[in-house]
C-alpha cells in the first residue's frame, strides 16, 4: 500500500504539472524527487532496501514501461548521481538526511548545563540544522559539526559560519575532546554510538540523542521536544541500564 500511494502521488503530480504547462523535463523530475523524499522517510522508518527501491523507482519504471517518458535516459542517471553525491552509500547505514527541528533542544541546558566556551559536537551534522538548534540552546558554546557528505558539509558551512564544520567519518573522529555529543541517528546505529561513547567520552561529558535511546545505558534524564519526540541524555561515566 505505501508503494501504491507513492506511485499514485507521483503520477498525479506529473499529470498536474503537464496540465499547467510545466516543461516536460521538470514534470518528470519533480515526481521522481518526490519519490526520493518518500524513500528517505521510509528509510528512517526502517523499511528494507527492496521496499525502498520499490518506492523510489516505481514512478520512473512505470513511466518507461508506459512509453510516456520523453526525457533522455542520461537525465535520470544524472539525478541518481547527484543523489549519491549528496548522500553517499557509505552513510546509508547511519542516519538519513532528516533535519533536527530548530526548537527541539531548547530545554537541553536545564538538564545538561554546560560552562561557557564548552565544546559541542554534532556527529553527522548534515546541512547544519542540528548545529542551529544547539546554538539556540547553548549560545556561548563552541560548536563543531562533522559530516561525510561533502555537499551537505558545504551547506552546513554556509548556513552555520559561526561553527567549525569538518569533513569526515563521525565513527572515526575522536569524541574525547567534547563536553557534549549530539546524535540524531537510527535505532540500528545506537549500539555502535553507545560503545564508542563509553570508550572515548571524558567524565562529565554528555551524550544526547534525539528520539532514539541507547538501550544498554541508564539515562540520566529525558525530556520531550514534542509529544512523540524524546531527547535522551546520558552522562559519562555511563551506567548500565537496569534490567
Amino acid at each position: 500500500m505505501p508503494a501504491l500511494l507513492v506511485w499514485a502521488m507521483a503520477w498525479l503530480l506529473h499529470a498536474w504539472l503537464l496540465r499547467h504547462s510545466v516543461m516536460p523535463e521538470l514534470a518528470l523530475l519533480l515526481p521522481f524527487l518526490a519519490g526520493l523524499g518518500a524513500g528517505a522517510v521510509a528509510w528512517r522508518l526502517g523499511y528494507s532496501k527492496a521496499r525502498l527501491l520499490a518506492l523510489v523507482l516505481g514512478f520512473p519504471v512505470s513511466l518507461w514501461l508506459s512509453g510516456a517518458a520523453t526525457m533522455a535516459p542520461w537525465v535520470w542517471l544524472l539525478t541518481l548521481a547527484l543523489g549519491l553525491l549528496i548522500y553517499p552509500v557509505h552513510v546509508w547505514r547511519d542516519a538519513p538526511v532528516f533535519p533536527t527541528p530548530l526548537q527541539a533542544l531548547r530545554e537541553l541546558p536545564g538538564y545538561a548545563p554546560l560552562p561557557s566556551n564548552a565544546k559541542i559536537l554534532d556527529a553527522g551534522c548534515g546541512a547544519g540544522d542540528g548545529l542551529k538548534a544547539l546554538r539556540l540552546a547553548y549560545p556561548k558554546a563552541r560548536w563543531v559539526g562533522i559530516e561525510f557528505s561533502r555537499p551537505l558539509r558545504w551547506m552546513a558551512m554556509l548556513r552555520c559560519p559561526w561553527a567549525k564544520v569538518l569533513h569526515g567519518d563521525m565513527w572515526l573522529a575522536d569524541w574525547g575532546a567534547y563536553d557534549l555529543i549530539y546524535l540524531f541517528q537510527r535505532p540500528e546505529t545506537m549500539a555502535r554510538a553507545q560503545a564508542k561513547a563509553q570508550i572515548e567520552m571524558k567524565p562529565g561529558a554528555w551524550l544526547v540523542s534525539l528520539e532514539f535511546m541507547a538501550s544498554a545505558l541508564q539515562a540520566d534524564a529525558v525530556f520531550y521536544a514534542s509529544p512523540d519526540r524524546p531527547v535522551w541524555l546520558y552522562r559519562a561515566p555511563f551506567r548500565a541500564a537496569e534490567s
